[in-house]
């Protein structure tokens, strides 16, 4: 299994695509926290009981905006709901890697070195981009200010150390016919090593 990280605004997303759309799978730790967190869900109702109902709309679903600027203010706030997701959250990445039958997937999560779900992984794949490209990404996407953005990235682990602990990366400050280049070139390589190793067993 590949791990596949970087900061928010790095392009994660883009490059999980590009590899989708060359037909790998992969499991998405925040398609699985979403998941968890759906209305109705007793994981909800856990959050709710102990942030209070302003973390829901008006339909009954979770404010993702509204809980992250709770949790990204309050260092203890943000610990507790890490303590009820991720191992939830991994214990599914797990099932989900069991039923699986190819011959590599990726795992796409933000927070993937932070929780240490590189240890299940067998590369750590960093998408990288200069901090004022994720900065006005966000922003874009997300509609937020740049404070809040600013936060988000304090919070995560520092750009070099994660640079560090990457086995390969991808830089995304050009388009996105190079970056579909730079992820074609990654998968052969994946795909030897897969080979390789499948051979091995």
């Amino acid at each position: 299994m590949v791990g596949l990280t970087g900061g928010i605004g790095s392009g994660k997303s883009t490059v999980a695509g590009l590899f989708a759309n060359m037909g790998i799978k992969s499991i998405d730790a925040d398609d699985i926290s979403r998941a968890l967190v759906a209305a109705g869900s007793p994981v909800l109702g856990q959050i709710v009981n102990h942030f209070g109902k302003d973390v829901l709309k008006a339909d009954n679903s979770l404010d993702r905006q509204s809980l992250r600027r709770i949790v990204f203010s309050d260092p203890r706030a943000r610990q507790w709901l890490e303590g009820l997701l991720h191992p939830l959250i991994r214990d599914e990445i797990l099932a989900q890697l069991n039923s699986s039958s190819d011959a590599w997937i990726l795992l796409t999560a933000p927070l993937l070195l932070e929780n240490d779900l590189d240890s299940i992984c067998n590369r750590v794949l960093v998408v990288d981009s200069p901090p004022a490209l994720q900065i006005s990404r966000t922003m874009d996407r997300d509609s937020t200010t740049e404070d809040e953005v600013k936060a988000i990235i304090a919070s995560q682990m520092d750009r070099q150390k994660r640079l560090d602990r990457a086995d390969d990366f991808i830089c995304n400050d050009d388009t996105l016919a190079a970056l579909a280049t730079k992820v074609k070139r990654l998968k052969e390589f994946y795909d030897q090593q897969a080979g390789h190793s499948h051979q091995a067993g």
